[in-house]
């Protein structure tokens, strides 16, 4: 198990828990998850523009716990959407604000499905929070198992190209949390090349790679705070959202993977 450097206690369900806990109280980070969700969003609608899937299954809750997450995409293009989160409390929020999600306490790398059971699968940062990239493999490999032959998986992790994810990763996390930059633990995480290396490991064929959320992190979170806590410029939070997504247009661009926070992919499991 992934080790929490607070204290030296292993990440489990116990840690996830006190984790959603605070931020069911707290509601950090509100104006800032709006645009995270809204941006990661997009690319999946046009990832999976026109389609529609029996069973989808979301690997982690902490979105939908929050806010509208993603709600919006799987209710488009699922008919069946099961939700899996580490956390009682994470996963029970977002059953409580989503009803029509049915939510399962469930490990990624241990997931209670069996095999072929669902035709699409969207991971969005769950595979970056365990301290060994093992345990990332074995989390691809259980993901490949529970998806039908010809079934997609759309899976974003942290950008280590990206040189402020790499500086981040590289410093301690109980200084980074202690500071507030870092509010939970951050695991490894591996770059495109690695990643569409150990999805083919997996037996998943990468049909696409894209960098995502090319905004500057830390200054925008610092931002939206001060917008959350002004309310007399709240007034103007639907502007700042319309500029924070316009820094997206630098995924157009070739140094799309220097500025991207995260590396999204779009991979197809082989037909039997």
């Amino acid at each position: 198990m992934s080790s929490d450097a607070k204290g030296g206690r292993p990440v489990t369900g116990r840690y996830w828990q006190e984790v959603g806990e605070r931020w069911q109280v707290t509601r950090l980070q509100r104006l800032w998850r709006r645009h995270n969700d809204r941006v990661i969003g997009d690319l999946l609608s046009r990832w999976l523009a026109g389609r529609r899937f029996h069973r989808v299954l979301k690997t982690d809750l902490f979105e939908e716990a929050g806010g509208q997450g993603l709600e919006g995409v799987l209710a488009r293009h699922g008919d069946c959407v099961v939700g899996i989160d580490l956390s009682h409390a994470t996963a029970g929020s977002a059953h409580h604000r989503h009803s029509r999600f049915s939510v399962v306490k469930s490990d990624v790398r241990r997931l209670p499905f069996a095999a072929a059971s669902f035709d699409l699968i969207i991971s969005t940062s769950t595979l970056d929070h365990f301290d060994t990239l093992d345990e990332l493999q074995s989390s691809l490999s259980e993901l490949h198992r529970i998806l039908r032959p010809g079934g997609e998986l759309l899976l974003t992790l942290d950008n280590p190209e990206n040189p402020v994810v790499r500086l981040r990763n590289a410093l301690p996390f109980t200084w980074l949390h202690r500071t507030g930059v870092v509010p939970y633990y951050v695991g490894v995480t591996c770059g495109r090349r690695e990643l569409s290396s150990r999805m083919r490991r997996a037996g998943l064929a990468v049909e696409e790679i894209a960098a995502v959320l090319h905004c500057p992190r830390a200054p925008a979170i610092a931002l939206t705070r001060w917008i959350e806590n002004a309310p007399l410029l709240r007034a103007g939070e639907q502007t700042l959202l319309v500029g924070l997504r316009a820094w997206e247009l630098l995924a157009l661009l070739s140094t799309r993977f220097f500025t991207g926070y995260y590396v999204a992919v779009r991979a197809r499991k082989g037909s039997d």
